[in-house]
C-alpha cells in the first residue's frame, strides 16, 4: 500500500492542471482499493457548496454539475466532522441526500476522508460499493493518509488550472493566492518571470586535461561577475543608502575570498575541470548556511549558489541577452534572487513575488529598503504559467492576484494611490526627532553588520546602531581573523556613525551557525553550543574580539559591548572579567582604550526571570524578541507547519517583556527591543508604553515606525497597553491596535485590519 500510496502522490504532483490531478486520483484509489465508486467533491468557499469535481463509476457528466449545499448529505458531514465517515448501509443514514444526477441509488458503503490543509476542508475523497458493507481499517488508514498528502497538490493544482482557463473578465472578484508579507505595499504590474541563469546542480565530475587553462577560464569567469556587480552597484548608487548597497560588497567579498576561488582553484588542480570544481565549493559554502537555525544567515545560501551560477554562466559562454522590463514590472520566480531584483532598470520595479523565501531573505530586506512591495513563500505558485500577466500583489497580507477582474484592479488602485500619499507622509518626517506627542523622545537606532564588514554603514534616520552583528565575517574567511582585521572592520562601522553610539554584539557562533573552520555539530542546536557558551568555552577567541572592539574605538568612543544569548548570571560575570582582562592588558601595551558600557541580550526565557540579578551587573539590556518568542511559544518560525503559531503580539510575549522592563528599571538600566517587534509600527507603541527607551530595527521601518510615535503620546500608549493585557488571544491585541491607529490617522500602516 505504501508503494502505491507514494506513486499516486507523484503523478498527483506531476497534473499540469487541477482536472487532470483530480482524474487521476479518482482512477489510481478506485484500482488500489477495488471499489465500485470514488469520487472527490471539493468545497466552494465563496459560494458555501460541495462540488463534485471528479467521479470514477458514477455518471462522468455529473462532474462540475453536482452541488451540495454547506454542511448538506454525508459530504457535509464529514466537512462538518473534519474526520473519515465510515457507513455499512449508507442510504439508511440520516443525513444521507439523494442526489439522481449521479446515478447512486445501488451503492451502500460509503467510505469519506476529508481534504485537510492548515485547518481548512478543502473537500472530501469518497468511494463506494454496491454491497452493504463497512470498509477496512487499512482501507480507511490508506485513504485517509493519501488524503492528508493530497491538499497541497489539489491546493497547487487549483492555482495552475484557473490560470490556464482564466481570463481577465472572468476571473473571480475576491481569487488570491495566499503567501506571507515580505515589504509592505502594493504593486499593480506585469508579471516576468525570472530563473537561474546556469544548472549548477547539473554540472557533472569531468577530468580536467588542462589545469592551467580550466584555472585561467575560472578566474576570467570570476572577473566576469564582478565588473557585472560593480556595475550593478554603481546604478544603485543614487537611490540606495550606503547599508544596503553593503550587499553588492558581500557578493564582491564572496569572490574575492580564498575559501571560494583558492578552494576552486585548488580542487581544478587535483584533477576536477573548472565547472565541476565550482559546483563542489559552491555546495561545501552553501550546506555551512543551510544548516543554520538563524533565518537572515540561512538564507545566504540562495546567494552563495546564485553567485556560482553566474560564474557558471561566464564559464559556459551563454550570457543571456537583455530581459524586457516593463514599466510596472513585478519580477515572479521560484526563488527570486536579490541580484536579479537589482538587475531590472532603475524605476520599473513595482513588486517582487518569490515561491521561495522568508521576510528575513535579502530580496525581502532589500525590497524594504527600496520601498518595493513584495509577497515571500507562495508555495502554491505555478511560476511558469504568469509571465506577461497582469498581476496585483498586496505586501501587507501576503497576497497575490493574477489576471484579477475590473473590480479588484479599481480596489487596488485606490490603495496604491493612498500609499503613494502615505510615502509622502513618511517623507516629511525626515530630519524630525522621534518624540511623542507629550515629550518623550524615543531613540531610534539600526539593525546592522550582516550583509558586509566593508562599505559606509551610515543612515541618516538612525541614531546609531542598536545591534552591529558579528556573524559574517567570520564565516566568509579559511580561519578567525586576526585582531588587526577586526580592528579594521570595527573602525570602519563606528567612524560611519560617529558620534553616534555603535552596540557590537559579540561573535554567535556555535550550534546553528558552524564557521566552515570550526565545525559544531549537534542534534539540538536550538539548545546548543553557542553564542556566549562557545565564547567562554574559548577564551582565546572573546579576548580577541574584545581587545580589537577597545582598540577601534580609541579617538571614537562611541562603541557598547553586547553578551548574545545569556542564560544566567555566571556567563555575565565570567565575561565581565574576561571584558576587563583585555582592557587591562591593552592599557599595559599602551593602547588608550576605555571601558564601554556593557549589556545583554534578554532572548532566552531564563533570562527573563533573573533579568533584576544581571541589571545589577551591567548597564544595559536589549532584548531579542525573535529568539525570545520562538522559545516562549515552543514555535520554529522557520517551521511552515506552525509559522502561524510564532507571533510576537502574543499576550505571554507582551507580559514577558513587561517583566523585562520592571526589572531592568528597578536598577535603572535602559531597555532597547531589537528584535523584528521593534520595527513594527503597531508593536512601537506597546513597547513605549512599557517604557522601552530605544527600539532597533532595519532601515527601512524607521521613517513609519517615526511616523506613529510622533502621533501618539506615552500616556495613550500605556492606556492601549492595557487594554492588551487584557486580551486573551493575539487577534484581540492586533485588532486593538488596528482600531487605534485607524483613530489616530494611521490605518495605512495596518492594512492587515482590513
Amino acid at each position: 500500500m505504501l508503494d502505491t500510496l507514494h506513486r499516486i502522490v507523484k503523478e498527483v504532483n506531476a497534473a499540469p492542471d487541477l482536472e487532470q490531478a483530480l482524474d487521476i486520483i479518482v482512477t489510481q484509489v478506485k484500482g488500489a482499493i477495488s471499489t465500485d465508486v470514488c469520487s472527490v467533491y471539493l468545497t466552494d468557499f465563496e459560494r458555501r457548496e460541495h462540488v463534485l469535481m471528479a467521479t470514477k463509476g458514477l455518471h462522468r457528466d455529473a462532474a462540475g454539475k453536482v452541488r451540495l449545499p454547506y454542511h448538506r448529505g454525508l459530504i457535509g458531514l464529514v466537512c462538518e466532522r473534519a474526520e473519515p465517515v465510515n457507513l455499512a448501509d449508507a442510504p439508511s443514514h440520516s443525513r444521507y441526500l439523494f442526489t439522481h444526477e449521479t446515478g447512486e441509488t445501488q451503492y451502500k458503503g460509503f467510505l469519506g476522508v476529508p481534504i485537510i490543509q492548515n485547518r481548512k476542508v478543502l473537500g472530501v475523497l469518497v468511494v463506494r460499493q454496491h454491497i452493504q458493507r463497512s470498509f477496512e481499517d487499512q482501507e480507511v488508514t490508506f485513504l485517509f493518509t493519501l488524503a492528508a498528502q493530497l491538499a497541497g497538490a489539489i491546493t497547487y493544482a487549483q492555482a495552475s488550472g484557473n490560470l490556464v482557463t482564466q481570463s481577465d473578465d472572468l476571473a473571480p472578484p475576491n481569487r488570491f493566492l495566499q503567501g506571507r508579507p515580505g515589504s509592505p505595499g502594493v504593486a499593480l504590474g506585469t508579471a516576468v518571470v525570472v530563473y537561474p541563469p546556469a544548472d549548477l546542480d547539473a554540472v557533472p565530475d569531468r577530468s580536467s586535461k588542462d589545469p592551467d587553462c580550466e584555472e585561467e577560464e575560472f578566474r576570467t569567469a570570476v572577473a566576469a561577475v564582478i565588473q557585472d556587480l560593480m556595475a550593478i552597484e554603481d546604478r544603485f548608487e543614487e537611490t540606495l543608502p550606503a547599508e544596503d548597497r553593503a550587499l553588492f560588497d558581500a557578493w564582491l567579498m564572496m569572490l574575492g575570498s580564498d575559501s571560494l576561488i583558492g578552494n576552486t582553484v585548488k580542487r581544478i588542480h587535483e584533477g576536477n575541470w573548472a565547472s565541476g570544481a565550482l559546483r563542489e565549493t559552491i555546495e561545501e559554502h552553501a550546506k555551512v548556511f543551510d544548516a543554520m537555525e538563524d533565518v537572515y544567515l540561512r538564507e545566504r545560501a540562495s546567494d552563495v549558489r546564485d553567485l556560482g551560477r553566474r560564474i557558471l554562466m561566464h564559464l559556459q559562454q551563454k550570457v543571456a541577452g537583455p530581459t524586457d522590463y516593463p514599466e510596472n514590472t513585478v519580477l515572479v520566480g521560484d526563488e527570486v534572487s536579490a541580484m536579479q531584483m537589482a538587475e531590472v532598470p532603475q524605476g520599473r520595479l513595482a513588486g517582487v513575488v518569490s515561491a521561495q523565501g522568508a521576510s528575513f531573505s535579502h530580496v525581502a530586506i532589500l525590497a524594504r529598503a527600496m520601498n518595493v512591495p513584495a509577497v515571500m513563500g507562495l508555495s502554491d505558485l505555478p511560476v511558469n504559467r504568469v509571465d506577461g500577466r497582469f498581476v496585483i500583489l498586496e505586501g501587507y497580507l501576503g497576497r497575490l492576484y493574477v489576471s484579477p477582474a475590473s473590480s479588484v484592479i479599481q480596489e487596488y488602485q485606490r490603495l496604491a494611490s493612498e500609499d503613494q500619499a502615505l510615502f509622502k507622509e513618511l517623507e516629511a518626517e525626515k530630519d524630525l526627532p522621534c518624540e511623542t506627542t507629550d515629550g518623550a523622545k524615543i531613540p531610534l537606532y539600526m539593525n546592522t553588520g550582516l550583509i558586509s564588514e566593508l562599505g559606509s554603514q551610515g543612515s541618516y534616520e538612525s541614531e546609531g546602531v542598536g545591534l552591529y552583528r558579528t556573524e559574517l565575517p567570520f564565516m566568509v574567511r579559511d580561519s578567525f581573523p586576526g585582531e588587526s582585521v577586526q580592528v579594521a572592520n570595527y573602525q570602519r562601522v563606528m567612524s560611519a556613525f560617529h558620534p553616534r553610539p555603535v552596540t557590537i554584539r559579540t561573535l554567535d557562533i556555535g550550534g546553528d551557525k558552524p564557521l566552515p573552520y570550526f565545525p559544531v555539530e549537534e542534534s539540538n542546536p536550538f539548545l546548543g553550543w553557542r553564542g556566549i557558551r562557545i565564547s567562554l568555552d574559548h577564551p582565546e577567541i572573546f579576548l580577541t574580539q574584545v581587545r580589537a572592539i577597545l582598540r577601534a574605538a580609541i579617538g571614537l568612543d562611541n562603541v557598547r559591548i553586547l553578551l548574545p544569548m545569556i542564560s544566567h548570571v555566571q556567563e555575565v560575570d565570567d565575561a565581565l572579567l574576561l571584558i576587563q582582562r583585555a582592557h587591562d592588558e591593552l592599557i599595559e601595551e599602551d593602547y588608550a582604550v576605555t571601558m564601554p558600557k556593557i549589556g545583554v541580550m534578554i532572548e532566552v526565557p531564563s533570562a527573563v526571570y533573573q533579568v533584576d540579578a544581571l541589571a545589577r551587573r551591567i548597564d544595559f539590556v536589549s532584548v531579542g524578541t525573535n529568539d525570545l518568542t520562538q522559545y516562549l511559544l515552543a514555535v520554529d518560525r522557520n517551521n511552515a507547519h506552525v509559522a502561524d503559531i510564532y507571533d510576537d503580539m502574543h499576550p505571554s510575549v507582551l507580559r514577558a517583556l513587561i517583566q523585562i522592563v520592571s526589572g531592568a528599571k528597578a536598577y535603572q538600566r535602559e531597555v532597547s527591543v531589537c528584535g523584528e517587534m521593534a520595527g513594527n509600527p503597531a508593536a512601537a507603541v506597546l513597547l513605549i508604553g512599557m517604557g522601552v527607551d530605544s527600539l532597533s530595527m532595519n532601515g527601512g521601518s524607521l521613517l513609519r515606525v517615526k511616523w506613529v510615535l510622533r502621533s501618539v503620546s506615552r500616556s495613550r500608549a500605556r492606556e492601549l497597553l492595557q487594554a492588551a493585557l487584557r486580551c486573551e488571544k493575539v487577534s484581540e491585541v492586533k485588532l486593538l491596535l488596528g482600531n487605534a491607529l485607524e483613530e489616530m490617522g494611521l490605518g495605512g500602516l495596518m492594512r492587515a485590519g482590513r
